[in-house]
């Protein structure tokens, strides 16, 4: 029989949410703001004019 040739799957990278958390003391604070439409724990990706959620594609154009 004939060798099988397995590709091995890629693996994703992580989220890495650690990332988007400010911890001073016992306070918690987010860096990023929280979607409107789709509530806490959905944050929205900061572009350079923009912020955008990834979930509902909510967007806010920020002012120069």
């Amino acid at each position: 029989m004939a060798k099988r040739n397995v590709k091995e799957k890629k693996k994703s990278p992580s989220s890495k949410k650690w990332e988007k958390y400010d911890v001073s003391g016992e306070k918690v604070e987010r860096k990023n703001k929280n979607c409107p439409k789709c509530g806490d724990g959905v944050f929205m990706a900061r572009h350079h004019d923009r912020d955008t959620c990834g979930k509902c594609s909510y967007t806010e154009f920020r002012k120069k």
